[in-house]
């Protein structure tokens, strides 16, 4: 019998004696199999008398994990037709399983159904297969075809496959069968059921199928955290969280990383120092993604300083971990932090991707570095080989709007070897806006427009431009036009944390229990201000009325009702930090300019553009977002 590792590589070496083309010679040298291996095979070796012996057999197996080539597959198949039987170590259900993970689903069905001997475990292949493939009717198919063909009941791992391909009334029936064969009492198959609940928004329904789990493990624990954070519910999540520590389950990676993607689509802070300590505690504080996930909420809590503090804790950042530091400098309008931060990670050896630039020009965009966006957009290509995409096109064409080269921004556009998306249109009518260029303007709007009727922010951007111009006839036959398509304008609102609480205001809100304090207190502040400089920009009011009515109601924006409850609650030591569901106006924006020159504090509003940081009477976006 030949050596062990001389049969693990003999189909391959058959393989490549048989079939003497160049191309699957030098595919299959670069297949994690050495060419000396290859090339040491004893040419007198009696493949047909010993493709029984368990050594072979365990060079077939070899060769099904490690293929990635449909061509290298189908010689394996075949050679398995000619000196092997699809039962032994199952090997056709592993082919099958092969055929699915290249991609080639009928291959695999078809290979299925010439099967003899099906049993349990290659039905569930075959689901597994088709449930991993995201094909849930040819999952649910298979699973009747088992039942009602073979006479096979099903057993934990056919229900696991069935239920991460169900949407949620297949996954209802598949629950019922499970209750009715007496195998909803399985941890493993609740577990996928609170996660297939949770994926499509039944949190009632995955929490009470929890509540069932007898000892929840820590994966039961991750699913509930997890299907809480993505649907919004973080109270929820952190609350569950406290439960599993009480019972003595530790959290990983997967536990944290899920509520700190939580806290920073929210942007809230001191629930991440909490769990920040909990990191450190936990020895976590080594994991890398895990502390990309801290340095990601910390950027996005507007707390920039302590992602840069959490980034140079790494020892070894990785590639995802520098562009995350990247994307917050982005984010905060730092384009010369992250300008030279893209310098160092290239110094030390790390491949920028599309990702990368497209976090570095927008940096350039949000910042005004015109030509340094020009030099990173051709180095890309020249020097980098990164075939610029539509986020980078976006990126540029937004770049040469802010900064009132509209005219560059539209030829951009015209030489794009693709068609332009929203992203990209909608760049430009930004700077439509900014500049009131009402023609370039209504042609830009159009278009967004026939791209998606039902995407407000193209109406209400076309009826800023009208109204800033004066036109109010024009924007009138706008907003009637949203009401006839029944589009409607989402409320501005802004967020802050105080007092272990998100606190939300709307537009001249009278609900938040403190409302009598909150205008006593911005009526002073617009008095102060007043003093100082400060004159309302009514042209943000989107209303053709008086113009002590429009000053009026720019001065009950959201972003200034927060700023007056901040200036109650907070410390005189802490920035305020404000949270804006939409972009900040510039009225506000100026509003916040002066409030931080005359309390003498720091503010820091998000808004779904970038971070805004007051400090002085001035901004860090230079007045330019």
């Amino acid at each position: 019998m030949p050596s062990s590792t001389h049969s693990r590589c003999s189909i391959f070496k058959y393989i490549s004696l048989r079939h003497k083309s160049k191309s699957q010679t030098r595919f299959l040298h670069n297949q994690n199999n050495p060419p000396r291996l290859l090339s040491s095979f004893p040419h007198q070796y009696n493949f047909q008398a010993q493709y029984n012996s368990n050594s072979f057999l365990e060079s077939v197996i070899t060769s099904i994990n490690h293929c990635s080539s449909i061509p290298i597959c189908r010689l394996i198949h075949s050679r398995v037709i000619k000196c092997l039987n699809y039962t032994d170590w199952f090997i056709g259900d592993r082919l099958v399983s092969l055929y699915g993970r290249l991609g080639f689903i009928k291959d695999a069905h078809h290979l299925f159904d010439e099967m003899p001997n099906r049993d349990l475990v290659s039905w569930n292949s075959l689901i597994s297969v088709f449930s991993q493939m995201g094909e849930m009717g040819l999952s649910l198919n298979a699973f009747y075809r088992m039942k009602y063909e073979d006479g096979m009941s099903a057993n934990e791992i056919t229900l696991i496959s069935l239920i991460s391909a169900c949407g949620i009334v297949e996954g209802g029936y598949v629950h019922g069968f499970a209750v009715k064969s007496g195998l909803l009492s399985q941890t493993k198959i609740l577990n996928s059921l609170v996660n297939m609940y949770g994926k499509h928004g039944c949190l009632n329904a995955a929490s009470t199928l929890f509540q069932m789990i007898k000892l929840p493990n820590l994966v039961s624990w991750n699913s509930i955290i997890k299907i809480h954070v993505q649907n919004g519910v973080l109270e929820n999540g952190v609350l569950y969280f406290n439960m599993m520590r009480r019972v003595d389950v530790y959290p990983d990676q997967a536990t944290i990383v899920a509520i700190l993607r939580g806290c920073g689509d929210i942007g809230v802070g001191k629930v991440v120092d909490a769990f920040h300590g909990n990191v450190l505690c936990s020895g976590l504080d080594k994991s890398v993604p895990t502390m990309t996930a801290l340095l990601n909420v910390y950027a996005k809590s507007g707390r920039l300083t302590a992602s840069c503090e959490v980034f140079k804790e790494m020892k070894e950042p990785d590639m995802i971990a520098w562009t995350a530091m990247l994307a917050a400098y982005a984010m905060h309008g730092y384009g010369r932090h992250a300008i030279d931060h893209f310098d160092v990670m290239v110094k030390k050896g790390f491949e920028p991707d599309h990702v990368t630039f497209t976090h570095l020009l927008s940096a350039c965009s949000h910042s005004g570095l015109v030509n340094e966006g020009e030099k990173l957009f051709n180095t890309m290509t020249s020097v980098y080989k990164v075939k610029p995409r539509l986020d980078h096109y976006s990126c540029m064409v937004d770049l040469y709007g802010r900064s009132g080269r509209l005219k560059d921004a539209r030829i951009l556009i015209d030489s794009m070897p693709m068609e332009p998306n929203s992203g990209v249109w909608g760049a430009l009518l930004n700077g439509c806006k900014v500049y009131g260029n009402v023609e370039l303007g209504e042609e830009v709007a159009g278009k967004l427009i026939d791209l998606n009727p039902s995407d407000p922010r193209n109406y209400i951007m076309l009826s800023s431009i009208y109204s800033k111009s004066g036109r109010w006839v024009d924007f009138s036959k706008v907003r009637a036009l949203m009401k006839d398509r029944g589009v409607v304008k989402p409320a501005g609102c802004s967020f802050i944390e105080h007092d272990h609480k998100i606190h939300r205001f709307l537009v001249s809100d009278q609900a938040h229990p403190d409302v009598e304090r909150i205008y006593v207190m911005l009526d002073e502040l617009m008095i102060k201000i007043g003093k100082a400089g400060y004159v309302a920009n009514t042209e943000f009011v989107l209303h053709d009325v008086e113009e002590d009515v429009k000053g009026d109601l720019v001065k009950m924006h959201s972003e200034k009702l927060a700023i007056a409850f901040c200036l109650l609650v907070c410390s005189d030591n802490v920035p305020l930090i404000i949270t804006k569901n939409l972009r900040i106006c510039g009225d506000c924006h100026n509003m916040a300019k002066f409030v931080s020159r005359v309390e003498n504090r720091v503010i820091i509003i998000r808004d779904t553009r970038r971070f805004h940081h007051f400090a002085d009477g001035l901004c860090s976006c230079g007045d330019y977002w």
